[in-house]
């Protein structure tokens, strides 16, 4: 069959898929969307990742006259599609900044020719005054915007350029347009019929459900177990390709590196990196001669890998429509795949930090896509339900066949009838009413709501506001509420809120998420509950008891409690095992350390323990030079401020680097000069008193039990000198 020579109506579809892809029926709607395409229609689809939106307007253009002109945001993006065009001998081709002169030149020139049936484009590009002109020549058959969620601000990855993608065919011969996405919700639908002018666009919309992923939300705890658990994670699915999304280049780096170090085949890929490599590390993982891409959210848009069998993210995504585009290129291939999030308050408190120089328009939209996102970590209902609620499908089954931790591992629940009714009475009174005064009137803080007081008033006193967002959040997703689809911010009742009203009955609500952050010490308990042997370190303490009285000293200058929750969870069997303990290092291992490695041998041995896999961190250049330095400096007597000085480092972040070289690294240094230089004897000797009677050497109790009479720098400096004068 020859390109452009059939009607809409007459053209045997499957015959051109068929001759130019090589699929003998299409997926879904596809067919129905190109034929409505041709017939020279606008057009809306919105399809989840994997569902073959791209074939909707890849087929469509070799069977129309003309060039297609594709808008796409991302220059990998672009080189990935043309890539798999040309692969199907498809004349495809792409402008943007990647391309030298005399290359966009040569592009320009097939384009204008007639060799061109696909054109890829980025929006920036579109816009160019160079370009205005070679548009203005070309024959052009249609429009096709991608990944068009981009136009809303309401929108997860909003591009102000995509905005003014109209303007560019402003006076040229009128062509269908094409918007397509994986993720809008209604609100960003309407924006983008809006903003491109297709208000008649025939919109296809398939389910937002992939009933293959499984969806886990795990709390993000410290660094350190959180890189153990994806290690651990990872070994266990040997030959299984999958993505970690993190947020900063550093954090991509620091993934990477430690994946790699602990044997795992794993690269990097985020936007620091200069296009060569890029390129190079992405197609590795398409090729699959590495496991594991660790990725800023730079990767993974229109790329064609069906068989990624997890999708992790390291940091909690800026969005719901973020995270659902992102676990969407897992599974592609419809086989079992896991998505799991590890998920800190903190984390979502830091992104809102980043927008206080935003304007207040583009603020309010990211803090509510920031707060839906916090709300679907934290929920106790499905997982699937609350995604496809956010999306405005509904999902009426209550469980997902335990394919996500709410439903594979139901949390506790309780009747919350009492909390929602006044809830959905003073909405009720309101019809159309913003959301944060309603929950100021239940709770008591705004008396006059609409120019009165309502019955409802103070019902919920007692409660707090984020606790009653939650339990709003819950009821959206139970379809009690709605927000209204021409303005987020107000919310009104549905059909089922005031069937509700008329007849109160039980609702299922779940306590609130705490958000309060894990002090150390919770921490430290976390982690004991869940890691480590708790009949080992018992034996480990009694050991170190022993040698503590043995020496005079207080227990913990042997080895600190972390450090003995870490041998009760690694199982060192060897003096190189132990040495790399955190707190030990070779000093106190040679010291101290043969009758404990003795006691876990034999321990392991007697019980049959299958020993973990250690956890290897990457050494860094960077932080060694510093230690090295930091070492010959002390030992020239430098002042600690002139060290720190040199370093560009506050004094407390030279200290802490000192406590790493003496309780990490074990290196004994002699500190006398500092201490005398800061402190007279007396008070010296008052700080020792203290340690020796001491359980723990923890400052803030030394700054409470000493009246706050010390710095706390002082504090850090005399316990590093107090426990290298008794070991």
């Amino acid at each position: 069959m020859a390109m452009e020579d059939m009607s809409a109506t007459t053209l045997d579809l499957k015959e051109a898929l068929q001759q130019y892809f090589g699929y003998a029926a299409f997926r879904g709607p596809q067919e129905e969307i190109i034929r409505t395409l041709l017939s020279g229609k606008n057009v809306m689809v919105i399809m989840p990742t994997g569902a073959g939106k791209s074939l909707c307007y890849q087929l469509p253009a070799l069977l129309m006259p003309g060039t297609a002109i594709v808008i796409s945001p991302l220059i990998a993006l672009m080189k990935n599609q043309v890539d798999q065009m040309q692969a199907y001998d498809i004349p495809a081709e792409f402008l943007n900044s990647s391309l030298s002169r005399r290359e966009y030149e040569e592009v320009k020139q097939k384009c204008l020719r007639g060799e061109v049936k696909l054109l890829y484009v980025a929006p920036e590009t579109l816009l160019s005054e160079n370009f205005a002109d070679t548009l203005h020549q070309l024959k052009i058959s249609f429009v096709a915007v991608d990944e068009a969620h981009c136009i809303s601000e309401w929108g997860h990855d909003f591009r102000p350029e995509y905005r003014r993608i109209r303007h560019a065919f402003r006076g040229l011969e009128p062509v269908p347009f094409i918007a397509l996405t994986a993720t809008a919700t209604p609100r960003v639908q309407r924006d983008i019929l809006e903003n491109l002018e297709i208000p008649d666009a025939v919109i296809f919309r398939t389910s937002f459900n992939r009933p293959n992923l499984y969806y886990q939300i795990t709390p993000k705890r410290s660094q350190q177990t959180t890189l153990k658990e994806i290690v651990q994670y990872i070994r266990s699915r040997p030959g299984q390709s999958g993505i970690v999304y993190c947020h900063s280049r550093r954090r991509v780096e620091e993934v990477a590196q430690t994946l790699q170090a602990n044997g795992i085949k794993a690269l990097p890929y985020h936007a620091g990196m200069d296009a060569a490599t890029r390129n190079r590390n992405q197609d590795a993982f398409l090729n699959e001669e590495i496991q594991v891409i660790v990725a800023t959210i730079a990767f993974g848009m229109g790329i064609d890998k069906p068989d990624v069998r997890f999708v992790i993210h390291y940091d909690v995504p800026k969005s719901i429509e973020n995270y659902y585009q992102e676990t969407g290129r897992a599974g592609r291939d419809g086989l079992p795949s896991d998505c799991i999030l590890y998920y800190d308050y903190n984390d979502i408190l830091k992104l809102d930090r980043f927008l206080k120089d935003k304007p207040a328009s583009e603020r309010e939209a990211i803090v509510f896509l920031l707060q839906e996102m916090a709300y679907f970590c934290e929920t106790g209902q499905c997982r699937r339900k609350f995604l496809l609620q956010y999306f405005g499908e509904s999902y009426e089954a209550d469980k997902c066949g335990g394919m996500c931790d709410n439903c594979r591992y139901p949390k506790k629940s309780f009747d919350g009838q009492e909390i929602a009714k006044p809830i959905l009475e003073t909405i009720a009174h309101l019809e159309r009413f913003p959301l944060i005064p309603v929950l100021d009137h239940v709770v008591g803080l705004q008396g006059e709501i609409a120019g009165r007081t309502l019955p409802t008033f103070g019902k919920l006193k007692g409660h707090s506001l984020d606790e009653i967002k939650s339990y709003v959040a819950q009821l959206m997703v139970e379809g009690y509420l709605q927000r209204d689809p021409s303005d987020y911010t107000l919310v009104q009742l549905t059909e089922k809120g005031k069937a509700f009203l008329e007849n109160p009955h039980p609702i299922t609500l779940y306590p609130p998420y705490d958000r309060t952050p894990a002090t150390a010490d919770e921490e430290g308990l976390i982690e004991e509950l869940t890691l480590h042997d708790e009949v080992l370190l018992e034996k480990l303490k009694a050991l170190r008891k022993r040698i503590a009285d043995e020496r005079r000293v207080p227990p913990y200058v042997i080895f600190q409690e972390p450090t003995l929750i870490e041998m009760a969870t690694q199982y060192p069997i060897t003096s190189e095992e132990l040495e790399r303990i955190p707190g030990v290092g070779p000093v106190k291992a040679q010291k101290f350390g043969r009758p404990f490695v003795e006691l876990i041998q034999q321990y392991v041995e007697e019980n049959d323990i299958e020993r973990p896999v250690e956890l290897i961190v990457p050494s860094q250049p960077k932080k060694q030079a510093d230690w090295a330095e930091i070492i010959q400096s002390i030992d020239h007597r430098v002042p600690l401020p002139t060290i720190a000085q040199r370093l560009n480092l506050t004094l407390e972040e030279l200290l802490t680097k000192i406590e790493q070289i003496v309780f990490q690294a074990g290196v004994r240094l002699k500190l006398d000069y500092a201490v005398r230089t800061m402190l007279d004897p007396d008070r010296v000797e008052e700080v020792f008193d203290y340690f020796y009677e001491a359980e723990d050497d923890d400052i803030e109790k030394a700054m409470r039990a000493l009246r706050g009479e010390y710095t706390y720098e002082e504090l850090r400096l005399l316990r590093l000198h107090f426990h290298l004068s008794v070991s």
